[in-house]
């Protein structure tokens, strides 16, 4: 059917670019097996793992197997101004992979022994289960700390096995908004990722010549501090996928927030 290559990314992210043309041109281009974007580290204990060499080969190493001094050690800036984390490009699990590395990944490092060549990742989890010393192991408990090991395989430890891996650095506040927790949270959760996607969407609108009459949508909803949630600005896919073609509808008009522009 003419397909050459496969862009995955995690379902959680609501900022994703999906297909985007800039990372599938910029990984095919490079002759890549495999490609990644990454994103800056907020800090250097956030919860991401980071895209590093072991034994010469890319690896995407999870926070929870990294070590605090490698969490945080540093390395002068390639501008030569100040330091940035030495593990600091983290891993947002949006990939590329070339179907013929696909192909011989499949045939060759899985063979007839399925998913033995990948390795088996430990997440520790909070798993709602019955407390065995009330009721005759019959009452519900919620644990307050993890109580069960995950075992857990990873796309990414495919790339170990590709000749040529290439990594494109994006900015967070245009290709990162995970879901991750629940609403009212105060961080990656459907509010917080409301108004990041409102946020892009307000920067597009400005520069293709438009202008709002509300704030910058900044804080989320039901943020837990007693704010009012900002009103939200959302363009649709349909009408724009990143922004091109938005100012013969936009340019020289001012949109009362809360819009849908579709």
């Amino acid at each position: 059917r003419g397909v050459t290559s496969v862009f995955q990314f995690g379902v959680d992210n609501v900022l994703c670019h999906v297909a985007d043309p800039t990372f599938v041109g910029f990984c095919s281009l490079r002759g890549a097996d495999c490609g990644v974007k990454t994103i800056a580290k907020a800090d250097p204990h956030e919860k991401v793992g980071v895209l590093a060499s072991l034994g010469g080969k890319p690896h995407v190493v999870e926070y929870s197997e990294i070590s605090t001094e490698m969490a945080e050690a540093t390395r002068e800036a390639l501008s030569g101004s100040g330091t940035r984390l030495l593990y600091g490009a983290a891993h947002i699990c949006v990939n590329w992979f070339s179907l013929p590395f696909l192909r011989a990944f499949a045939a060759g490092a899985l063979g007839e022994e399925g998913s033995a060549s990948l390795p088996l990742h430990v997440a520790r989890k909070k798993v709602p289960c019955l407390d065995p010393d009330k009721g005759g192991g019959s009452v519900p408990l919620q644990p307050s700390e993890p109580n069960a090991i995950k075992l857990e395989l990873f796309i990414f430890d495919t790339f170990p096995h590709a000749a040529k891996l290439v990594a494109l650095q994006v900015p967070r506040e245009h290709e990162f908004a995970p879901v991750k927790n629940a609403p009212g949270a105060a961080s990656d959760s459907p509010d917080t990722a409301c108004a990041a996607f409102s946020r892009l969407c307000v920067d597009r609108l400005v520069a293709a010549g438009g202008t709002v009459k509300a704030p910058r949508p900044c804080v989320a909803a039901n943020s837990g501090n007693g704010s009012r949630p900002r009103p939200l600005l959302e363009i649709s896919p349909l009408v724009s996928y990143a922004g091109e073609g938005l100012e013969e509808r936009v340019a020289g008009r001012e949109f009362e927030l809360p819009q849908h522009l579709c």
